[in-house]
């Protein structure tokens, strides 16, 4: 594999910054951050790690909506303000407004589930309301390994809350396969002008991890495809010879939330190791940096590769975060119930234990604040109603809940 180069100018500031913790004081309760796991490693520009809180910070009350669920890893809102949800084990289920779960979907295909795989994002169809069609990404089983894969079905609701999947296919599998339990991703994005984007993981081990930066692998990628699973014919590898066409960028950890931005445009947030979890607007054709530069450190404390946080041919993340959120489910927030979060990225914190609100100025990160809420957040939504919606979960394979966010 070519060995990229050092950019040796990355720029040594904001030590003090580094050394501070981030404190937020949302809905009353101060939420701290650790010291960093690397502290020797810098921010290559201003505002890239711990942005300040914005001046007013928004008083939020949660409430529950729904609870006593399975294990639940995404949801997306149905026209009629219903909830579909995907179940970690291999279900799908309506949430009725009420907050009562519906039977088990039928027609779901068998899914992985184990680790971190299982049955993972659904996302509706932008004709929705008249096509009834849906994606969804799962670990799949396969004779030589396992990896993520995308599959669509139209969804048929019945009068009892619950429904089935018809005319369900299989139209992409992360190649190659890899007998792991790991690093699966993945989020499902349409974009504005019907194409799907799809986020995996690089599955986590050594071994495989480096084919992050192997255009002929899609291990550690964004994809982006059409309702049919083939790539794009504008994608930015179309014609590269030996390298897969439906891949958009690369040089990915593992990547678990992505939405889009008021301009349409896709934005991510991957799992660092102990420390760089990366914001990210990911550009066609764009190298990422995993496994060759990262701002976090092995879990053993060993440097990962030779511990680079900046090469000439990788993109620097927007922001990061060292200790890590350990993101989740990402939302863009473009409602009128909480104004003071008009236009920022709330992305859930599996460790950071609540939403984590990024506020933007441009393309930048402007302020970070916190709101605390004592669960890990699987995924994040905001509702018809301008509230924000967050799906915990209990480690080790527990239950979910689902909380309602508004201004107190």
């Amino acid at each position: 594999m070519k060995r990229l180069s050092p950019l040796l100018t990355a720029p040594a500031l904001f030590a003090t910054l580094l050394s501070s913790p981030l404190q937020a004081e949302t809905s009353g309760q101060p939420v701290e951050t650790r010291r960093p796991n690397a502290p020797e490693q810098r921010p290559a520009f201003a505002g890239q790690t711990r942005a300040p809180q914005p001046a007013q910070m928004p008083k939020i009350a949660h409430a529950v909506v729904a609870e006593g669920l399975p294990h639940l890893w995404a949801m997306e809102f149905l026209p009629d303000g219903r909830m579909l949800v995907t179940a970690k084990q291999g279900a799908m289920h309506i949430i009725s407004e009420e907050g009562g779960a519906g039977p088990a979907i039928a027609g779901v295909p068998d899914v992985l589930s184990g680790g971190q795989g299982g049955l993972l994002d659904v996302a509706l169809a932008p004709d929705f309301s008249t096509s009834g069609m849906i994606f969804f990404s799962f670990s799949e089983e396969r004779e030589d390994g396992n990896g993520t894969s995308v599959a669509s079905a139209r969804l048929v609701p019945d009068e009892n809350g619950g429904g089935k999947l018809e005319n369900v296919d299989v139209i992409f599998r992360q190649m190659p396969s890899y007998d792991g339990n790991k690093h699966f991703g993945s989020r499902l994005v349409f974009g504005p002008n019907d194409e799907l984007y799809v986020t995996v993981g690089e599955r986590s081990d050594p071994e495989p991890r480096v084919q992050a930066q192997d255009l002929g692998s899609g291990l550690g990628k964004v994809f982006r495809i059409d309702r049919s699973g083939k790539a794009l014919p504008d994608n930015p590898f179309v014609n590269r010879e030996g390298a897969q066409p439906e891949i958009w960028s690369y040089g990915h950890r593992n990547l678990q939330s992505a939405t889009l931005d008021g301009q349409g445009r896709l934005w991510t947030v991957e799992h660092g190791p102990r420390g760089g979890d990366e914001l990210n607007r990911p550009e066609a054709g764009r190298n990422y940096g995993w496994p060759e530069v990262t701002y976090g450190i092995d879990y053993s404390g060993a440097p990962i590769s030779e511990g680079i946080t900046a090469m000439r041919e990788t993109e620097q993340p927007v922001y990061y975060w060292d200790p890590v959120i350990a993101p989740s489910g990402m939302a863009y927030y473009d409602a009128d119930l909480i104004p003071e979060w008009k236009g920022a990225f709330l992305i859930g914190g599996l460790v950071a234990q609540g939403v984590v609100v990024v506020h933007m100025d441009g393309d930048k990160v402007a302020y970070e604040e916190r709101v605390p809420l004592q669960a890990r957040i699987r995924d994040v939504k905001v509702g018809p109603d301008g509230a924000v919606y967050a799906v915990t979960e209990r480690r080790g394979g527990g239950g979910s809940t689902i909380l309602r966010l508004t201004k107190s």
